[in-house]
């Protein structure tokens, strides 16, 4: 049975570090072709996403500068991704992006494997 996330190439937007690399792990463990870490939005260029990334897990907050600019730009070049925050309440990911799971951190492994899968196409909802 192939791995949920087989040959993915995923953006990590996560500016703690420990978690950044558990993310990385996880996702290299359930088949992820490659992940990119990213800690700062300054440190993605202009090029079109959707040649460089299938899949994106986004933290509203990088550095204390929202990303929720960032996601509304994945969503128009047609890159699904998946929050994972601890801002877990916010009213402004519902109203904005009321189709996008968010992963409330502490998240665990499973919950953000399947959440990614699901962004992906690749499992079914719950």
């Amino acid at each position: 049975m192939p791995a949920l996330l087989d040959g993915l190439r995923i953006l990590v937007l996560e500016d703690e570090f420990l978690i950044a690399m558990d993310v990385e792990q996880l996702c290299r463990d359930h088949g992820a072709a490659d992940v990119t870490i990213v800690r700062e939005l300054g440190e993605i260029d202009g090029r079109a996403l959707p040649a460089r990334f299938d899949v994106a897990v986004v933290d509203l907050m990088l550095g204390g500068v929202s990303t929720l600019d960032f996601a509304a730009r994945l969503r128009s070049e047609g890159v699904p991704f998946v929050f994972a925050s601890g801002y877990s309440d916010s009213d402004e990911i519902k109203g904005s992006f009321p189709d996008i799971r968010l992963i409330a951190k502490p998240y665990s492994g499973d919950d953000l494997i399947e959440a990614v899968a699901m962004a992906c196409g690749r499992a079914a909802p719950a």
